[in-house]
């Protein structure tokens, strides 16, 4: 407040977009639902594609109705730059990358090899010290190369670090744990500024306000969708294998049938034992809902290392280079230019 001039719009007095917001956030909470409600309900069920189709629907009603605001809340026009369009869907897929892999990988520190909370947070520090590095040195790289650069950088090392969480077991050291937590921490710190620079960097200064709203939305939307996808992936995988792990530990047919309801549990990491279950039955329960989760684990990084590689390659197609980006402002300082040649002239 001592040091920053108030900002200011000076295209006039704006009316705020109610209509807008609440289609906005009607559509993503019915969407997400949806998404959310899939392993429950069924990805065939009418729950589940209703709502889906509900938020799909309102989303493009919530486009259409925007088309034809004076003040929109999110004005479409800013989605006719391919780079700007681009990197928001980037801002998306890192957020997804971060919040949803954080969120397993808590999951299976804690559920399966049985940290603690602490002692989980402690483990993933590399994760943290990495990004923090990363992110001034991702806003040089960006500076520099520009986010056509950058971005593939970034997403390609959090490919290898979700292909590198294949390796993990029921029992893996910290040894094999912590390459990819650095990984994975220097992808999303390199992949933040440069999706930044995308966004802003590409949007008229008087829709900057808006822009660096699209980035915010864009981050929180990926993040949510981040830990509902994934936790989707990770139960189906859970499910298709949580009886042949079990019986493969030594749990005896007939129980592992019944342990099958606890399929939910197991999603979490949490292996379903009971009091009155013997030491070996707990054991081999514990065993083998361990493995079923780690494949579960190992179907999500799966996915989410490609979706990694598939992203790094449309931020190569989809975002301009350093030459076209120059090219573009040399255009539109002559298309300045010339009205007020006119004016000179006559």
């Amino acid at each position: 407040m001592a040091v920053l001039a108030e900002s200011k719009n000076s295209t006039g007095r704006h009316r705020f977009d109610i209509p807008g917001v609440v289609l906005l956030a009607a559509g993503m909470v019915a969407l997400v639902f949806g998404i959310v409600k899939g392993e429950t309900w069924g990805w065939s069920s009418a729950g589940t594609l209703g709502a889906i189709a509900l938020g799909l629907a309102l989303l493009v009603v919530f486009g259409w109705y925007e088309t034809r605001q004076e003040h929109p809340l999110l004005p479409m026009r800013l989605f006719r730059n391919r780079s700007l369009t681009t990197g928001a869907v980037m801002t998306l897929l890192n957020f997804f990358v971060m919040l949803g892999g954080i969120f397993f990988i808590m999951l299976y520190l804690q559920n399966v090899r049985g940290y603690t909370p602490v002692e989980a947070g402690i483990s993933t520090l590399p994760m943290s010290i990495a990004s923090l590095f990363a992110s001034p040195i991702g806003s040089q790289l960006t500076a520099r190369f520009g986010a056509r650069v950058t971005i593939p950088l970034g997403l390609a090392l959090s490919a290898a670090a979700m292909f590198g969480m294949l390796t993990w077991t029921v029992d893996s050291s910290y040894a094999t744990m912590w390459p990819p937590f650095v990984a994975m921490g220097l992808g999303v710190g390199i992949v933040l500024p440069a999706t930044a620079a995308a966004i802003i960097g590409n949007a008229p200064v008087e829709d900057g306000g808006v822009a660096s709203g699209l980035q915010s939305t864009m981050l929180q939307i990926g993040g949510a969708l981040g830990t509902s996808v994934l936790v989707t992936v990770i139960a189906g995988r859970v499910g298709s294998s949580l009886f042949g792990e079990l019986t493969a530990a030594g749990v005896p047919t007939d129980t592992a049938h019944g342990l099958e309801q606890a399929q939910d549990a197991v999603t979490m990491g949490i292996a379903p034992v009971a009091g009155d279950m013997s030491a070996q039955l707990r054991a081999a329960v514990v065993e083998g809902s361990g493995q079923a989760f780690v494949n579960g684990l190992h179907a999500a990084v799966t996915v989410t290392g490609v979706l990694c590689v598939l992203g790094a390659v449309a931020a190569v197609l989809g975002i301009k280079s350093r030459a076209e980006e120059a090219k573009n402002m040399r255009a539109q300082s002559a298309d300045a230019e010339e009205p007020a040649v006119a004016v000179a002239a006559h």
